[in-house]
């Protein structure tokens, strides 16, 4: 067996690296970053770093670092990846001659004591206990498809199997640690109109209108996660009394969400003509095991309102008897850009 040579080694190397040439692109990349990055070495190579690196002063930085011919650390940065995940690590930056610059990165471990909420943990729990049900419940489903004629019924069931698979997933997300959603591109209109179709199932369904801007582009998010807030709204809705339904979508331009102004949100109205939410509730209507309802757990607008900041986005709203609408915004660009 022949010892590794140094382009081996540093291949093999846990830590994230690469090289960026006087033009900032990558010129060669580690496999442990592009695992992080989520993207190929072979694919990296020749993208701008900022592609892969979405930090806006980082170019800035790395011209610093060629003309000062000298090492920088930057500490706790939070930076996007491509594929939209955000990633804190400190990054050290080292001159190694001809413009070129080798980057560090070093992930950061989360703070759990920050990031582990008492409803992050309750619903762990929750998701745990759900698992078994479902797969039951999943079973029964696929054997009433197989054994009925109706096509009908058929649908019913492949519905409550999509539903049961879809739960279980998001349980599977909860229980993995922090969680992570899986972000991609949302077509929002496909969305609802998924979302119509479990609506107008139940027995009690409401009547649906729409008022959609059919302009919109898509939107990085969770498909399911996203789906779950607004059936936890439009149940909501239903189990209020609403008897009709009105899906908006929008453009928001110079939304506020948390501490930040974005150039562009979409909104997504859900708004009924149900009695309206109780007084009493108006000021903890998203704390975790807050309910109007006896039988209410209270985690459906708290795990919505969470999922909804997971985003980078949130969940408002405005009520008065016969007119309420929770507004789900959305960023339409990432924190970073």
């Amino acid at each position: 067996m022949h010892a590794p040579d140094q382009a081996e080694l540093l291949t093999l190397l846990g830590t994230g690296l690469a090289v960026v040439g006087a033009d900032l692109r990558v010129a060669w990349i580690n496999p442990a970053l592009g695992e992080m990055l989520d993207v190929g070495p072979r694919t990296a190579v020749g993208q701008p770093v900022g592609q892969l690196i979405r930090e806006p002063n980082l170019a800035a930085q790395l011209a610093r670092t060629t003309s000062e011919a000298r090492g920088f650390n930057l500490r706790a940065i939070t930076f996007g990846t491509a594929r939209g995940r955000d990633i804190t690590a400190d990054l050290a930056l080292q001159p190694i001659g001809d413009g070129r610059v080798l980057i560090e990165v070093h992930p950061l471990a989360p703070d759990l004591s920050v990031t582990e909420t008492p409803l992050s943990a309750t619903l762990r729990g929750f998701a745990h206990e759900v698992k078994n049900p479902l797969a039951g419940l999943r079973g029964a489903a696929q054997l009433l498809e197989r054994r009925v004629a109706d096509d009908d019924l058929r649908s019913l069931a492949a519905m409550v199997i999509a539903e049961a698979d879809r739960l279980a997933a998001l349980a599977d997300g909860l229980l993995r640690h922090g969680g992570a959603a899986r972000i991609g591109p949302v077509n929002i209109h496909e969305l609802l109109e998924r979302l119509e179709g479990l609506v107008t199932a139940e027995a009690n369904a409401p009547a649906v209108r729409h008022d959609y801007d059919p302009s919109l582009p898509d939107v990085l998010g969770d498909n399911d996660r996203l789906l779950q807030v607004l059936l936890n709204l439009t149940r909501n809705a239903i189990e209020a009394g609403a008897r009709t339904l009105t899906l908006r979508t929008r453009i928001e331009h110079g939304a506020r969400l948390g501490d930040r102004t974005v150039r562009a949100a979409l909104r997504v109205d859900v708004t009924d003509d149900g009695p309206g939410v109780p007084d009493e509730l108006r000021d903890v209507l998203f704390q975790p095991l807050v309910s109007g309802r006896p039988d209410g757990t209270g985690l459906g607008l708290a795990l919505s309102r969470e999922i909804a900041l997971e985003h980078g986005g949130d969940l408002r709203y405005a009520s008065r008897p016969g007119d309420t609408v929770f507004s789900l915004y959305l960023p339409m660009e990432r924190p970073h850009e």
